[in-house]
């Protein structure tokens, strides 16, 4: 019986012990967030935090409730909004310092909010040496969708 590395009911080929190792993640800083773009990881400080949202009964156990919280977040090079929902809500308190890995940029009303999804995490880190650059908001700019016809 020959023995090979199964997970999920697929088997993984070559590659070697290479392959099998997790890619280390890209830091990146928040000026070079772009519209529609996802997989990002950085570190950034929250400057504030807004309950905009909050639905369901806390005390009843059941896992219905739902929390959604705008928090401004940011790093040497800017600012934007990032969506936290649920438990992630109670992570962004001011002055903390986070770690969001596998963040996505979400379009709402035309300007960047930068989220994490089932996908992602947000860690609470090592308080931050940098000053928060708040003067260059992203979700500050308003980007216009357009429609790009080929030829």
């Amino acid at each position: 019986m020959s023995t090979a590395a199964v997970s999920g009911g697929q088997r993984h080929q070559g590659g070697g012990p290479a392959a099998a190792a997790k890619r280390k993640p890209v830091f990146v800083k928040v000026d070079q967030l772009k519209p529609g773009t996802s997989g990002h990881t950085l570190t950034v400080k929250v400057v504030s935090s807004k309950t905009v949202l909050q639905k369901g009964r806390p005390d009843s156990g059941h896992l219905r409730q739902t929390k959604i919280a705008e928090c401004l977040v940011g790093d040497e090079t800017g600012t934007i909004v990032f969506t936290a929902r649920n438990e992630q809500v109670d992570l962004m308190t001011t002055g903390t310092t986070v770690i969001l890995r596998n963040a996505k940029i979400d379009m709402f009303k035309g300007s960047m909010r930068l989220a994490v999804d089932k996908w992602g995490r947000v860690e609470v880190t090592e308080p931050a040496t940098f000053a928060v650059k708040e003067e260059n908001n992203l979700s500050l700019i308003e980007y216009e969708l357009v429609n790009v016809v080929e030829e």
